[in-house]
């Protein structure tokens, strides 16, 4: 990869950040062009695909409706590609977010005696906020800090988030009757857990039969091509049984928890503040926090990961630029029914793979997917919550990659137990106190032993690498 200096001062990086055509854009050129938006419209269109069951199955888990997921997919990548920093990056619903939007909807919508618009809107407030730091951030140098954050606690929070989806997705796979859990009579990590070993006497065997087969479909098609549309086939497969063989199973579907799944999706959703107390102060600064971290951290690895992936060997991603994307998406996607987004680690290996290699790739991603989800809105609220189940329990089982995992191991003891505390930790208290937590832990104790033994490499970690 070609050395490239970006701009240094402040003024000079919100110039770049307006610039619209820049480096991502140098392999569309005047000979290859039309191989190039081929390529990126077959990306754009596996992508879609994929996105759409996906994007549902994590605003469901986060509390939201299945709507919302199409839409913040589709406005994201728009937002995304336009403003940010990298050429590949695919911007969308991710899993990190599940715990933290999944935390803010529970204490201020309907599971704590609220309004849903209004929890909706409480995340609305704090996800501009967020994006106002980020911006600001980008604009002073600070996105190459998010290299600094350390492999093993990466690692350890995405296994941590991977188990927790899992975990609370199997009352879905389980075929429970869940309506109290998504009308918000529970809510939380353990309350649901709860409720699921409470309900084990009434499994739907049936529905059983449909996750495994969503899980075991996807996983299985996706391993024999990235051009076979998995989740999408999957979910077509597990629709069209409940709707026929299986009709009379009692198998719960998606319209009978949230109705029809409109496509009119573009609906302006104003901020909403509660009022103020000492507590919902706190709750700003944690959510603001929260936003702030996972779109950092994760837009910047899945943008290296994406240069590794693509062997870009021109101008690599610019990471106060990402930021500054960062930002806007997390400002402009929730006020259009959205949500926070950031870079889908899974998805843009997904693009690159297909051949994407500029960011008209995310373009035709967001065309085509809400072109998709407007003709097929009627369908899609016959898809069973099992279904829906089983793929989030597949995109859990790819959080967790042995192969990472046995690299920390080889880092020495203190990585791995870092790792291993921060998988535990995040499902057990919440995403931020078990993050925040292993970092502190993770710098005083390497600041601790460099002291003591400034020779020994056995307990430190080169991050700038990371």
């Amino acid at each position: 990869m070609k050395n490239h200096a970006f701009p240094t001062t402040p003024a000079g990086r919100l110039k770049l950040f307006f610039t619209f055509k820049d480096s991502r854009w140098e392999d569309l050129t005047k000979d290859s062009w039309l191989k190039t938006v081929y390529r990126d419209l077959s990306a754009g269109l596996i992508v879609a695909m994929t996105a759409i069951p996906m994007a549902m199955g994590f605003a469901i888990a986060m509390g939201m409706r299945p709507e919302h997921g199409i839409i913040a997919g589709a406005l994201a990548c728009v937002v995304g590609r336009t403003f940010g920093g990298s050429k590949y990056q695919v911007y969308g619903p991710t899993a990190a977010f599940i715990p933290v939007i999944a935390a803010l909807i529970a204490k201020y919508g309907p599971a704590n005696g609220g309004v849903f618009e209004e929890a909706h809107g409480f995340l609305v407030f704090v996800s501009i906020l967020s994006g106002i730091i980020l911006i600001v951030l980008g604009i002073f140098g600070v996105g190459k800090y998010a290299k600094l954050v350390p492999n093993s606690i990466i690692v350890g929070f995405t296994v941590g988030i991977a188990v927790a989806i899992a975990l609370t997705n199997f009352k879905d796979i389980l075929g429970l009757k869940s309506f109290s859990v998504l009308l918000g009579q529970t809510s939380g990590f353990w309350n649901k857990m709860n409720y699921a070993l409470d309900n084990l006497g009434v499994i739907n065997g049936w529905a059983v039969i449909i996750g495994i087969l969503t899980f075991v479909l996807t996983k299985g098609l996706l391993r024999i091509s990235i051009f076979i549309p998995g989740p999408v086939i999957a979910m077509a497969a597990a629709t069209i049984l409940t709707s026929t063989v299986l009709a009379d199973k009692n198998i719960i579907l998606v319209k009978d928890l949230y109705g029809s799944i409109p496509n009119n999706f573009f609906v302006f959703t104003a901020p909403h503040l509660p009022t103020i107390t000492l507590g919902v102060v706190v709750d700003i600064f944690y959510f603001v926090g929260a936003i702030v971290f996972v779109s950092g951290v994760e837009s910047i690895l899945c943008s290296s990961m994406a240069d590794k992936l693509a062997e870009n060997k021109k101008t690599p991603f610019n990471p106060d630029k990402e930021f500054f994307g960062q930002g806007l998406v997390q400002i402009i996607t929730p006020l259009v029914q959205g949500f926070p987004c950031t870079g889908a680690l899974a998805r843009t290996a997904t693009s690159i793979k297909a051949g994407a290699r500029t960011p008209l790739a995310g373009y035709f991603k967001a065309i085509l997917k809400l072109t998709m989800a407007y003709y097929l809105a009627q369908y899609l609220e016959l898809i069973p919550m099992a279904c829906i189940g089983g793929i989030l329990v597949w995109v859990a089982s790819n959080m967790i990659k042995p192969a990472e995992i046995r690299e920390i191991k080889h880092l020495g003891k203190f990585e791995f137990s870092m790792m291993l505390y921060t998988a535990v930790m995040v499902p057990m208290t919440d995403f931020l106190t078990g993050v925040l937590s292993a970092l502190i832990i993770y710098f005083v104790v390497k600041k601790f032993y460099s002291k003591k033994t400034p020779s020994t490499s056995k307990l430190s970690l080169d991050v700038a690498d990371n």
